[in-house]
């Protein structure tokens, strides 16, 4: 074991950076006060006038500690639909929450927003809250208060095999599966929307509130001139008594969500994936001087060991080929006590043993064809991987192309996408072109993937990219016979630029859903804690075979 780390924070570089870099969470921070009021505070008093919760109090009286509640897409549709009045973390709040000591996936409908409506990045968030509980098998729990698809943008969202009824479909595919899903009706419940909570395995509906129907009264007048009340149509005693749709008739909000809770408690044991885990250790330094080492210009460099002290237990890793590959840091350590294998971008310029000098943060042949390496014995010993993402891509240029940098690249990006054992992956800076596939971007399937509010996505830098475009734009005008005088070319790049920053942003990228969650870097331990151990409730680790990567 190695230790790693040195005193930082009285130094006149690092306070600031480390004063830049909270100006820059306190701006996120405004953004996800506002984001949490969904509707607004007038939608907010409507709502809570007819007796019910908002979304937040109820997932915050079903969890064990509000606080260890842990929020994923926050700013889903951040700066989307703004046409017709935006839709707040899309409507709904997803997260990863402990009922009576058991970690479980929870989804609400924000009522508060559009009532509760699903616009087409609702579904994508729906899918991607299903899709951790059944990668994790973790029990799901569904408390829904929705008017159904919003209709002006249904072609976005029905007909296609990612839409609304892929919701539906991975119902039936968790029910098979064995992973437990509760539903509570604690509002409308419409159409195809009335498919989620019967699907599930067990229903509650809260009488005077809950309504669970395929059409609504005012369409079956209109369908079939039948003349009734959506009540008697399919309320809480009509569907629980009459028809038998649901399972527990409720008298409010609260008792809901306390008959959920007792409902739990009474789960048995699951089985575990069998990661390793001891007794945690804190860093020996805190993990808020993250903000005083990450420069204020990403493409600064900066040295990751002293990142990386601040995360992992006791400051000290296992590095694997140290001397060998520099452009990324590969090593065994533990993180709040679980064992992890770390792959990280080193951002600082450092010479190989021939003297070579390798640029910090880009991928060379020497430090895919460790990497790959490393993945191979993680999945091989079953330790979960951990990506720190801080990357401008692979190398290039004659000498690298001559040296193979495809073939190591592809051996790399082979290397990750086959790999069975959980990854998780956090941007901590840039995460550019190819550099995000091989440090496991979303297209590889991480478990969790979490960006820091700086982080950068995007093919290329905005500088390299905003060059390529204005000579595109240049060319286009003068085939048509005009000159770009200086005047026009300052102004293009500038409009380019500025775009080309907008949508590297980690709020568009939030807005997405290319990233779980932007979270706060002095949290980085906790988060990672919370994947691995979700992660280690599914027992059903593939036994990894070498042959399937070449080296």
């Amino acid at each position: 074991m190695s230790k790693i780390g040195t005193e930082l924070k009285n130094t006149e570089s690092f306070l600031k950076k480390e004063d830049s870099y909270k100006n820059i969470f306190r701006k996120l921070k405004a953004a996800s006060e506002t984001v949490k009021l969904g509707g607004g505070k007038t939608a907010i008093e409507k709502h809570k006038a007819k007796g019910k919760l908002t979304a937040r109090e109820r997932v915050a009286k079903l969890v064990d500690n509000e606080k260890e509640f842990y929020e994923m897409s926050l700013f889903a549709a951040y700066g989307m639909y703004e046409e017709y009045g935006g839709a707040p973390s899309s409507g709904t709040i997803f997260g990863i929450g402990k009922i009576h000591g058991r970690m479980h996936v929870i989804v609400a409908n924000d009522a508060t927003v559009k009532a509760g409506a699903w616009f087409p990045i609702t579904a994508k968030k729906n899918l991607r809250a299903q899709e951790i509980a059944i990668e994790n098998n973790l029990p799901i729990i569904y408390l829904v208060d929705s008017a159904g698809v919003f209709l002006p943008l249904q072609d976005e969202i029905f007909p296609d095999k990612e839409h609304f009824g892929r919701v539906f479909r991975n119902n039936a595919v968790m029910s098979s599966m064995g992973i437990p899903q509760i539903a509570a009706i604690m509002g409308p419940c419409v159409a195809g929307g009335a498919y989620l909570p019967i699907m599930s395995d067990e229903a509650l509906i809260v009488e005077g509130e809950g309504s669970v129907f395929l059409a609504g009264a005012h369409l079956v007048r209109a369908a079939i001139g039948e003349v009734i009340d959506n009540d008697s149509l399919g309320g809480a005693v009509v569907q629980s008594n009459v028809s038998g749709v649901t399972d527990y008739i409720m008298k409010n909000d609260d008792e809901c969500i306390a008959t959920i809770r007792s409902i739990v408690s009474k789960s048995g044991e699951r089985g575990k994936a069998g990661f390793d885990r001891t007794e945690s250790r804190p860093p020996k330094f805190s993990q808020s001087e993250i903000y005083g080492i990450l420069p204020e210009d990403t493409l600064k460099t900066y040295d990751t060991y002293e990142v990386i002290a601040r995360i992992v237990d006791d400051s000290e890793i296992d590095e694997y080929k140290a001397g060998y590959g520099k452009s990324l840091i590969t090593a065994y350590a533990r993180i709040d006590g679980w064992a992890v294998g770390l792959i990280a971008n080193q951002r600082t310029i450092s010479k190989t043993e021939l003297g070579e000098m390798q640029v910090g943060g880009v991928i060379y042949s020497d430090s895919a064809d460790k990497a790959a390496r490393f993945i191979m014995n993680c999945n091989q010993k079953k330790i979960p991987l951990l990506f720190l993402q801080d990357v401008t891509g692979f190398m290039v240029g004659s000498r690298a192309e001559h040296g193979g940098i495809i073939k190591d690249g592809a051996k790399m990006v082979n290397a990750v996408a086959n790999s069975v054992v959980p990854k998780i992956t956090i941007i901590i800076g840039n995460s550019f072109g190819a550099g995000n596939y091989a440090m496991c971007g979303k297209a590889y399937d991480p478990r969790f993937i979490f960006a820091y509010p700086n982080a950068k996505i995007a093919v290329m830098g905005a500088n390299q990219a905003s060059s390529v475009l204005l000579d595109i734009k240049i060319k286009q005008a003068e085939k048509k016979g005009h000159h770009v005088s200086a005047e026009e070319k300052k102004k293009i790049l500038d409009d380019i630029t500025n775009s080309y920053e907008e949508s590297s942003h980690p709020l568009y990228a939030a807005a997405r859903l290319w990233v779980d969650e932007i979270i706060d870097p002095a949290l980085t331990r906790s988060y990672i804690s919370m994947a691995i151990e979700a992660a280690n409730n599914n027992p059903e680790i593939k036994k990894f075979n070498p042959g399937v990567i070449q080296t």
